[in-house]
């Protein structure tokens, strides 16, 4: 565990991690001497950074007697240093226009993504609420094609309909496919579709032998329905953006984090990963655990439908960002998007 700062420290390690933010440049004990606030000798200045460094905090780079931050140092700026910005009212009730105006739950994603990335003049990634987990299940019927083959339809509230066919291997009657249906939409009508599929899975693993045939085999078909609903997706805005900050590095480190934005695969797990976490959160650099945002900070927020968490949004950049200034932007987007989509479903 690391030794606690004193005062001094926080303070010289906070000065330099702005300065550095704003300017891009190692800073050297000079320029702290004259911004901290401090009445410091420059011995005494030398001697704090070489604690901060000793501590791994900051680091020297070969070309400059300056000093940069570290990841772990940017870790202790932005969770115990770091003085967060307010958002400008006009520009808080200009994004809660462009919200509220989206039609639907696609505009308002598209929109939310799009103003991120303008806001911040990073990337900005939105993950598109699962269906399941804001649809509700209405019913299920089980229709006989042939001898044992069935048709099973899904009915979910919002009117959505899918059909699947199966092959049962044996025959059933149609009032024994009656009494599966009755059962199933007893059980379970009025629960969301994600609530259902984690129910099938556990009557699944149970396979009870007190249930009737005709009931193992309804939850049996109904899993695989539910199994194949999956409709997750993701919004990128602002992707260029990051060809324009140096930071970012060489085209091969550049086109390795254009393939994340194109896959989405990998962002996806970052993002679901913050669903499981309240507030906003920040990865930096190797924290993400992908090699391909290793130079990257990446801040988030959940965001609800009726005060369930659904999805997440955020941003990407370099970790010499203004993360006083983005926090405040990924934060309050979060809260007027879950007021926006709520509102939809009201």
């Amino acid at each position: 565990m690391a030794t606690p700062l004193n005062s001094r420290a926080e303070i010289l390690l906070k000065t330099l991690i702005e300065q550095y933010i704003s300017g891009g440049a190692p800073v050297g004990s000079r320029t702290l001497a004259t911004q901290a606030g401090l009445e410091l000798s420059p011995a005494t200045i030398r001697n704090v950074m070489a604690e901060l460094e000793d501590m791994g905090l900051i680091r020297s780079p070969h070309t400059s007697s300056g000093r940069v931050p570290t990841q772990a140092g940017y870790r202790l700026f932005v969770d115990s240093l770091l003085s967060v910005e307010s958002m400008d009212l006009s520009t808080v009730s200009q994004l809660q226009g462009e919200l509220t105006d989206g039609v639907d739950q696609q505009h308002v994603i598209a929109n939310a993504s799009s103003m991120l990335s303008q806001l911040t003049q990073l990337a900005a990634v939105v993950s598109v609420p699962r269906r399941e987990e804001i649809s509700a299940f209405r019913q299920i019927e089980f229709v006989r094609l042939s001898a044992k083959r069935i048709l099973v339809i899904l009915i979910a509230r919002d009117g959505q309909v899918q059909n699947r066919v199966f092959d049962t291997g044996r025959k059933y009657s149609d009032s024994e496919l009656v009494e599966a249906a009755n059962f199933f939409n007893a059980e379970f009508a009025g629960r969301t579709l994600g609530e259902v599929k984690r129910l099938l899975l556990k009557e699944m693993e149970r396979d009870s032998e007190s249930m009737q045939k005709s009931m193992r085999v309804a939850v049996e078909m109904a899993q695989q329905v539910f199994a194949e609903s999956q409709d997750e997706g993701l919004v990128v805005s602002g992707e260029s953006n990051l060809m324009d900050i140096p930071d970012m590095g060489d085209v091969k480190t550049l086109r390795r984090l254009f393939d994340v934005f194109g896959t989405k695969r990998d962002l996806l797990h970052l993002l679901d990963q913050s669903m499981r976490c309240e507030g906003v959160n920040i990865f930096i650099g190797r924290e993400s655990g992908y090699e391909a945002l290793e130079d990257c900070s990446v801040v988030t927020a959940s965001y609800e439908v009726d005060n369930r968490i659904v999805g997440t949004l955020g941003v990407i950049g370099p970790t010499r960002m203004s993360y006083e200034r983005v926090i405040p932007i990924v934060d309050i987007t979060a809260k007027l998007i879950s007021g926006a989509l709520s509102g939809d479903n009201e």
